[in-house]
């Protein structure tokens, strides 16, 4: 028997539904997808973006590949640190101050071939003395650059960076100021730590050599902890480093200066 108008109309209409339920899940379903994608899309530009910002801040205050300070004829001596110091207390593991023994140390420095000798006043700055003195039994300074020589205002060669861009340290800071001259004059010979300026809690590994009189102003927690004196070879050091100035346009000696030993008893 032939179907009826009504129940073939029926069977279009079952059709035509079944039709339009499979065409709503196929568009619920690309609806779904899209979302998903969006949503991964998003987290995906927030991670990159994150994560270019965690660079840029590093290295803009701070880190590993900050720039090296720029020339000028009242530069400071001090380090940019890797991270930031306690503006009042040590920070990190610091080597007790009883290390000095509250008494005077000698000991050589040989920068390339130049030997200079130098002794520390454990007494006078317990605490930048011990440090030194753990970090050279460490043998942590063999094979550091000297990475900074200023040449007008102030007169200093600058060491103890060990990635010998001005930003490196030991991983830890302390302080305070010990041993600062009160008339903020530093006398040719003198041993003196960098730190950064009105931070006195952030002395670490970097120290400089002061090859001429220099009148270097104290700020507002005073002036540089001096740790000691050369002794010899400061003519050698003259002649051998200093006296070659620094690359053009910057404060890098013109010749390479390492750290090749460095001796404490």
């Amino acid at each position: 028997m032939a179907p009826t108008n009504s129940e073939r109309e029926a069977r279009e209409a079952k059709q035509r539904l079944r039709n339009y339920q499979a065409r709503q899940s196929v568009h619920a379903s690309q609806v779904t997808r899209r979302k998903r994608d969006n949503i991964v899309s998003v987290i995906v530009v927030l991670v990159v973006v994150a994560v270019a910002i965690v660079v840029q801040t590093l290295y803009f205050t701070g880190g590993p590949g900050a720039p090296v300070p720029s020339p000028s004829a009242t530069a400071s001596v001090a380090p940019t640190p890797s991270a930031t110091p306690n503006a009042s207390a040590n920070s990190g593991t610091v080597p007790a101050a009883t290390i000095a023994a509250g008494r005077d140390w000698t000991g050589t420095l040989t920068l390339n071939q130049i030997a200079l000798g130098f002794t520390l006043n454990g007494a006078a700055a317990p605490q930048a003395v011990s440090s030194t003195i753990s970090l050279i039994q460490a043998g942590f300074y063999t094979g550091v650059t000297c990475h900074r020589l200023t040449v007008t205002g102030i007169f200093v060669l600058q060491c103890g960076d060990p990635t010998g861009t001005g930003n490196g340290g030991p991983g830890y800071y302390y302080g305070p100021v010990e041993n600062a001259p009160t008339d903020n004059v530093y006398k040719a010979g003198t041993i003196a730590m960098a730190r950064v300026g009105d931070q006195a809690y952030s002395e670490g590994s970097q120290f400089f050599i002061v090859y001429a009189d220099s009148t270097i102003p104290a700020d507002t927690v005073g002036g540089y902890t001096v740790i000691g004196q050369v002794t010899s070879g400061l003519d050698q050091l003259q002649s051998g480093v200093i006296a070659a100035g620094v690359t053009s346009g910057t404060e890098t000696p013109a010749v390479p200066t390492t750290i090749t030993s460095v001796t404490v008893q």
